[in-house]
């Protein structure tokens, strides 16, 4: 008797939560987006966001909640009702936060469901001319010959540009000199000038000036040759095997959410990255498609978190 009253419950469980999935989503739907407007999250959030309207025939309004290096967004996603109406766009940083920081006011496993990817994109390796390094291999041979001195920008404590050099430092056993820039424009600017030698930024950030010369580009950071500049090897193929760091953008919901609203959630968003339109913008930003299942996407945040709070550990960064 009380097995068939579990599996009443159950089947109206579902049912129930079949039935909020088929009239999902019912009102408009908030995107939060943890960076100021203009840079690639928020891009990518915009068309993202417009193509679900027309999909959905509901608004979805993106958010911008910059700061704290994502923590003011993620908190308030965490904290958001769990119903589907409000999502978060999540990234590479929301995975380092999670060693970065001691104490976070939300958990980045327990407190989310990750819904999809978006988007992939790798860093560039780019160093200034005067440095006489042609290869990653000459840099690694440079390095080891000059222990901390050769310098190396990033856009900010934590960031990936910072704990992609420290991965790329841990695996070939190298030193470089950390200089911590508040964004990644006035760090390239100070490279392209000479003050400091060496950054991996976003291979948007990086490629046009060094297709001008004015920097040299050695390698990207992918497990794969990047669309926008397949003439460069991977750091890997270069001479690190296993190396790999990914810029990166997908989404998720409050942990309670029905896993139907998920999954609709992870469809409508494929459906929209297949588009030639929407694939063909983002390419243009240096960043490739990516959809998957949810619990595909989970996997791999929770395997960019362990990845993360190696580096962190390894290379002693704190939150500033």
């Amino acid at each position: 008797m009380i097995l068939i009253r579990v599996l009443s419950a159950w089947l109206l469980l579902a049912a129930a939560c079949s039935a909020a999935a088929q009239t999902y989503p019912s009102r408009p739907v908030r995107l939060i987006v943890p960076f100021a407007p203009g840079g690639p999250g928020d891009i990518q959030a915009r068309i993202i966001g417009a193509k679900l309207t027309e999909t959905w025939g509901q608004q979805v309004v993106v958010e911008n909640r910059g700061g704290a290096n994502g923590i003011i967004a993620y908190e308030l996603g965490a904290r958001a009702d769990p119903d589907g109406h409000t999502v978060s766009l999540i990234s590479a940083g929301f995975t380092i936060n999670a060693s970065l920081y001691p104490k976070l006011p939300y958990d980045s496993v327990r407190d989310f469901a990750p819904a999809t990817q978006i988007s992939s994109g790798p860093a560039i390796v780019v160093v200034h001319p005067s440095l006489p390094a042609r290869s990653v291999k000459e840099l690694i041979a440079l390095a080891r010959a000059r222990p901390g001195q050769i310098i190396y920008m990033s856009a900010g404590t934590g960031a990936p540009s910072h704990l992609a050099v420290e991965l790329f430092k841990t695996m070939t056993k190298t030193d470089f000199l950390h200089i911590a820039y508040k964004g990644i424009a006035p760090g390239i600017t100070d490279l392209l000038a000479g003050q400091v030698q060496i950054s991996f930024p976003t291979i948007l950030a990086g490629l046009t000036h060094s297709k001008s010369g004015r920097l040299r580009a050695l390698a990207t950071t992918g497990e794969q040759r990047a669309p926008a500049a397949p003439e460069l090897p991977t750091v890997a193929e270069a001479g690190v095997p296993g190396y790999a760091a990914a810029n990166w953008f997908g989404t998720a919901v409050p942990a309670k959410t029905p896993p139907a609203i998920v999954s609709k959630l992870s469809q409508d968003i494929g459906r929209v990255l297949r588009l030639p339109d929407v694939r063909e913008r983002l390419l243009s930003q240096g960043m490739e498609p990516v959809s998957n299942t949810p619990d595909d996407f989970s996997k791999y945040v929770q395997s960019e978190i362990t990845k993360w709070a190696g580096v962190v550990k390894a290379s002693g960064a704190k939150a500033e």
